[in-house]
Parts: structure tokens; C-alpha cells; sequence
């Protein structure tokens, strides 16, 4: 079969060599795995495997995230990307850096986690397929983890130099990507360097230029492994430089953001009992404001910070016929948001001030044979203690945000919460070909720090981008969903299908709700507060309410007569308010990718199409807009120039057609050619060309 089956992800994989780590290859019952660069590996589902190329759509992982089926990407802004996952986004998913995962720095998620992957220093990425285990951390909804590049031990006392270099660009917004590392390694220590760099100007489509689209952004840093008597420790450090970039959907842009990563790690085995620890220290500073790539009637400057401190530990060891895994680990969060007038100092006010979110967490989690099935169970607690800090503001503040901190100060400023995560992962390979799956699972969140703290009317919402203005409540319970799902694995030689159904009931989700029973009426000092934000904005408060999803995704694909391949991608969710008739806010809407492909001896063309329907099924309470289907069509290649050179190149939305992505967001920068308030259009016509070296 001519293709890459890695947990069922097709036309996602480049080039490598054997000195670059890989990252462990999961069971693909539980795991997608995209390989962005890696060495040519098999799974219990591969099978004669070529390596191709994906489409350059953008810098951003989460594009390439959104190829992989319940997949799809929240487009606020280049860098800002958020993935979808089966509904769900946001702070529900457990999102992994390196199997690391930090606050990000603002509260609206200019810089989410995937917005620490650059694509050119990620080597894999492994999509949970469901659920994400309970030895991974909380999290209601599945989740994914960006795999870095880093060289690996070798297999000599010899130092051994390897690298993995890319730089590609695209012609729609005269963009530049590159990166990669450089390192060396023996049997007993490892060492590389890592390091990108992109940059991009505002987006063309048809109609014209999606202003304040532009980006920039660089990373550097090092990765280090040491084995001794002792065990085996690492040391990992980057530096996030995020500049100008920005936000359309947003009220605000990228100014900065400046983040550093630091995570230690130790393994060892003692006898049967595998000991892993680690320890992480994450700091992110960012700036955003109204003005600096957008028109402005009113100049504000946001700051916000973010301080992460992590430390987990782990024992594994076999246990009831299986390996028994026990951990517990820790997190601290503080965060603070400051607004000011650049122009006049002494009108400022901390919108979010010294919030700290502590947790503690421990979890037990068996892997073997049940009965008639491989399963993988699991038990998870989190206890979480959320306290605010004084707010606080400047003698120009407004007597709106001076008497609506003062209410603040004096309530409890305190919130706690308890969730218990319980999962079974069921799988059974009848056949060499066919394998049957079922998860059944209650899974937790606990409330995000703004859904607990956020007093100021604010259009910050972790990312909703619905132009509406929010309030928190530090009485939100932790929502609860019960899960179900089940699908086979069908793959032989020639051809495979991989289908999926699921059902998720959330008690207690987090919903904005209209502030009190007369929307629209400014009876209160909030509802005034939030006017000033534009008299379409609605004042909503977090609220827990009851939802529902369901969906049904597949891939499949099979050999042609001759050199020729067809895959596909489908995609559908639905997602509802239980207590009310209304429909659950920004959810894709259904999608299908297909492509044919032609795979010469060391070259290949993919002709693919996409297909996104309509989405009707909206949110009232949030003021969402319907939003039209479209047909894209794409061309893209990939040729081995010779080994360790792979050159991939192509056309994307070879019809210029202007589309509207449900989870784009409406634009709120009036540069440009995009009205104000409409739905934000993708790229136009573009090509991309990339180049990859590897030794």
C-alpha cells in the first residue's frame, strides 16, 4: 500500500535521517500521529510506506492539525490558531508542547499552545484520538502534542553531527518560514540547538487584502540528554519571540510576546519500576493594543503575564497481569492583565490582577489485557484553589470601572473545585486487518481563571472572538462530561477506513448567558461598562448550563489501477444546549477533504479538493451568524531530490475562491478590504514552495 498509515494520517510526512529523534509511536487505537519529519517508521497499521508532502497553508500547526479527522482549526489570526477538536476548544483540550503544557500568556489566547510550535522545529504531532489519557492531565476533550525535532542518542562513544533544516514561503501574503536544529550526539549525551524564524504580511484573496493579517515571530534554543549511573536527565530551554502580528477578530493585536520555556527531566529504572520526573518553569509576558495595526477612536494598551511552575513525578512497574503506572503532579498558574491609555498613564486599571490557580493532581493508570480486549484504564483527581488579587486602577479611571473593582475587592475573590476523571479504552484486533474500539469515559474542567475572575466587562473570552463582552463568576462549578464512543480500524494493503462515532453529555458547561433578564436595557453599571464596547455587543456572563455533542469522522483511502491514490478525510459534529433549544457556539461546521494522488519512484502530485458545508446550525445567545458552504480546490507535489534533500511545492485555492471559514471569526480591523463586522475570509490563490535538508 502506498501511503502513510501512522495512526491513519495521510499526505502529512517529509523527509529524515536516523540520527533525529522520533517520537514513540503509539498504539493508533489510542493515537493519530502526523509525521511532520521523522524517520520512515512502522506501526501495527503501516504498511509500505512513502513519505509526501502536505500543502504549505500557513505557518501555523494547527493547519496541518485540521487535516486529521474531528479535526479543524479556529482561525484567530496567523499566529493565534486554535485546534478544534470534535467541538471542542479552548482551555477543554489538553494541549501538549513537547508532552508539556503551560498558561498562555492573555487571556484571549493570542499565543495558544500550539502557538509554540513552530512548524519547522516539530517533528510529529500526536492527536489523542477521543480522550486523552489520564496520565496526560486534565482535560474535558481529547488533545494533541507538538513533538519537537531534537537528535538522539546514538549507538557509538563517537559524536555523531546531525541537522534538520527547512525554509519554505508562500505568495499570498509574501510570507517566510524557516528553521530547524543542529546538534550532535554519542551513546551517553545529546545536544542541539533549535531555532525559527517566520514572518508574513497581510493576507490577498480576491476581493482584495485582509488587513492587520501580518505576523512575525522567532524562537531559539536547546535541547540536552545526559545518561549516567544515576539515570538519564535532560534539560530542555526556549525563547519565544513573538512581534507585530495580528488579531482581526480581536479587539486588540499582537504587540509582543515574549516567553520563556525551561523544563527539566529525570528517568530511571530500578528493577521492574520505571521512576520519571520533571520540573518546568514557563514565564510569558505579552502586549496587545488597538492601534499599532489597526485604525483606533480609542488607544488602549493591554499587558499580561503569565507565570506556569510545574512538577510531576511517576512510577511505572507491571502490576495485575499489565504495567500499572501511579503519578502525581502540581501546577501554579499567576496571572495579571493591566489596561492603560498610552497617552494618559493615570488612566489605567488591572482587569485581571495577582490571580493564582493552584493544582494538585495524582492519577492511576493500567495498560494490558482484559479479557478479550486490550485496555487502558484510567483514574484521575484534581483539586484546584483559584484566589484574586486587589484590583486596582489609575485616578482617570472611569467611575464605572472604580465602583465595579470596588464591588470586586470586596467579594471572596476565592474559588475552588474537585474533578474525578475516570476512562476505559477499549480495543480488539479481530483480524491482521481489522481492529474494533470503544472508549467510555467521564471526563472534567475546571473553570478558566477569566470564567472565575473576570469582574470588568471584557470582550477577553479565551479565544470566542463573538465580539460579545463577558463577566466571570467565581461560583462556576467544573463541568462533567460523559463519554462514549466507537469505530474500527479496517487496513489491509491496499486500502483502509478508520470510522468513528461519539456522544459527549457535558453537565455544567460553561456558557455565556445575557447578563439578567432585560438584555439590551442598560439597567446596571455592568451593562453601561459593557456599551462602550459598541452598541452589537451583548453582556454575557459565564454560566454553567448543560450541552451535548455527537459526531461521526472517518479517513479512508485505496490503491487505483497504476500509480494512483485516493484519500479522504470526513468530518461531522453537532453540538447543542440541553436546557435550552439553542445551539452550542462556533462549531464546525461538516467537512471532506479528498485527494488523488500520482507517486512516481521518488516523486509525487496530489490533485485534492475540499468541501466545507454550510453552517446553520448557530448560537442565538451568542449572536452568531449562519455561515455558507464552498468547494476549494488545491495542486501540490513532492520530490526526493536526491537523499537528505526533499523539495515540495504547489497551488493552493487553485479557483481564487473567496471563502467564508465558519471558525474564522468577524473582523473587527477596518484596514484592508473586509468589512467590518462580516465573516473573515481564507487566502486566495497562492503558491507555496519549501525546501528540506536533512544529514
Amino acid at each position: 500500500m502506498k501511503r502513510i498509515l501512522s495512526g491513519g494520517t495521510a499526505l502529512l510526512t517529509l523527509a529524515t535521517c536516523p540520527l533525529l529523534a522520533t517520537a514513540e509511536t503509539p498504539d493508533p487505537a489510542l493515537q493519530d500521529v502526523i509525521i511532520v519529519t521523522g524517520q520512515r517508521t512502522t506501526t501495527a497499521t503501516d504498511a509500505a510506506l512513502t513519505p509526501e508532502a502536505a500543502p504549505l497553508t500557513g505557518v501555523d500547526i494547527t493547519r496541518l492539525i485540521a487535516r486529521t479527522p474531528g479535526a479543524a482549526r479556529i482561525g484567530n489570526g496567523e499566529m493565534s490558531g486554535q485546534m478544534q477538536y470534535r467541538g471542542l476548544f479552548g482551555p477543554r483540550l489538553n494541549l501538549r508542547i513537547d508532552g508539556h503544557s503551560f498558561a498562555s500568556g492573555g487571556p484571549n489566547l493570542m499565543d495558544p499552545a500550539l502557538h509554540y510550535a513552530p512548524t519547522p522545529l516539530v517533528a510529529a504531532v500526536h492527536i489523542d484520538r477521543g480522550i486523552s489519557s489520564v496520565s496526560e492531565g486534565p482535560g474535558i476533550g481529547g488533545g494533541a502534542d507538538a513533538v519537537f525535532k531534537r537528535t538522539n542518542y546514538s549507538n557509538s562513544s563517537d559524536a555523531t553531527l546531525g541537522y534538520d533544516l527547512t525554509i519554505g514561503g508562500r505568495t499570498v501574503n509574501d510570507s517566510l518560514s524557516t528553521g530547524g536544529i543542529i546538534g550532535a550526539s554519542t551513546d551517553t549525551w545529546r545536544a542541539n540547538l533549535l531555532g525559527a524564524y517566520e514572518e508574513g504580511g497581510d493576507t490577498e484573496y480576491k476581493d482584495g487584502t485582509i488587513g492587520g493579517s501580518e505576523f512575525q515571530r522567532s524562537i531559539q534554543g536547546l535541547s540536552t540528554g545526559l545518561r549516567t549511573d544515576l539515570g538519564e536527565f535532560s534539560l530542555d530551554w526556549r525563547r519565544h519571540n513573538t512581534g507585530f502580528s495580528g488579531n482581526p477578530p480581536f479587539g486588540m493585536d499582537i504587540r509582543f510576546v515574549d516567553t520563556d520555556v525551561v523544563k527539566a527531566g529525570y528517568e530511571k529504572s530500578f528493577g521492574d519500576v520505571l521512576i520519571e520526573a520533571s520540573a518546568s518553569y514557563t514565564d510569558a509576558a505579552h502586549g496587545m493594543n488597538t492601534y499599532d495595526l489597526r485604525p483606533a477612536m480609542m488607544r488602549r494598551e493591554a499587558l499580561a503575564y503569565a507565570i506556569t511552575r510545574k512538577a510531576d513525578i511517576s512510577a511505572t512497574f507491571p502490576a495485575f497481569g499489565g504495567s500499572l503506572q501511579l503519578g502525581a503532579d502540581t501546577a501554579e498558574e499567576d496571572h495579571n492583565v493591566s489596561v492603560v491609555e498610552p497617552e494618559n498613564l493615570d488612566n489605567y486599571v488591572y482587569s485581571l490582577p495577582d490571580i493564582v490557580i493552584d493544582r494538585y493532581g495524582a492519577f492511576a493508570e493500567w495498560t494490558g489485557t482484559l479479557g478479550a480486549f486490550n485496555a487502558e484504564l484510567g483514574l484521575r483527581v484534581d483539586d484546584y484553589e483559584g484566589e484574586g488579587g486587589t484590583a486596582t486602577f489609575g485616578a482617570d479611571a472611569t467611575m464605572g470601572q472604580k465602583m465595579l473593582a470596588a464591588s470586586y475587592n470586596a467579594s471572596d475573590r476565592s474559588a475552588d473545585a474537585t474533578t474525578v476523571d475516570i476512562a476505559a479504552r477499549l480495543w480488539r484486533p479481530i483480524t491482521d486487518d481489522l481492529t474494533w474500539r470503544v472508549t467510555l469515559a467521564q471526563k472534567s474542567r475546571a473553570p478558566f481563571y477569566l470564567e472565575w475572575f473576570q469582574w470588568l466587562p471584557s470582550g477577553s473570552s479565551a479565544g470566542l472572538a463573538d465580539g460579545n463582552v463577558y463577566l466571570g463568576d467565581q461560583t462556576l462549578d467544573p463541568e462533567v462530561a460523559l463519554i462514549a464512543e466507537a469505530g474500527f480500524d479496517y487496513v489491509t494493503e491496499t486500502a483502509y477506513i478508520r470510522p468513528t462515532v461519539y456522544i459527549r453529555q457535558i453537565d455544567d458547561f460553561i456558557q455565556g448567558t445575557p447578563f439578567d433578564d432585560t438584555p439590551g436595557v442598560a439597567d446596571s453599571m455592568e451593562e453601561m461598562m459593557a456599551g462602550m464596547h459598541g452598541s452589537s455587543a451583548a453582556l454575557l456572563r459565564f454560566t454553567n448550563v448543560d450541552a451535548r455533542l455527537i459526531g461521526f469522522d472517518l479517513d479512508a483511502g485505496m490503491d487505483l489501477p497504476g500509480p494512483l491514490r485516493a484519500d479522504a478525510v470526513f468530518s461531522y459534529v453537532r453540538g447543542e444546549r440541553r436546557d435550552i433549544d439553542d445551539d452550542l457556539y462556533r462549531i464546525a461546521p461538516p467537512s471532506l477533504t479528498a485527494g488523488l494522488t500520482w507517486e512516481g519512484q521518488d516523486w509525487s502530485a496530489t490533485f485534492e479538493t475540499r468541501a466545507v458545508a454550510e453552517q446553520d446550525k448557530v448560537s442565538v445567545t451568542n449572536l452568531e451568524a449562519e455561515t455558507p458552504g464552498y468547494v476549494t480546490l488545491s495542486l501540490y507535489g513532492d520530490w526526493q531530490v536526491k537523499d537528505g534533500v526533499r523539495l515540495s511545492a504547489g497551488v493552493e485555492n487553485l479557483l481564487d475562491q473567496v471563502t467564508r471559514d465558519h471558525l474564522s471569526g468577524y473582523n473587527r480591523n477596518a484596514y484592508g478590504d473586509v468589512t467590518v463586522g462580516t465573516r473573515l475570509p481564507g487566502a486566495g490563490r497562492g503558491a507555496f514552495i519549501r525546501l528540506s535538508f536533512v544529514g
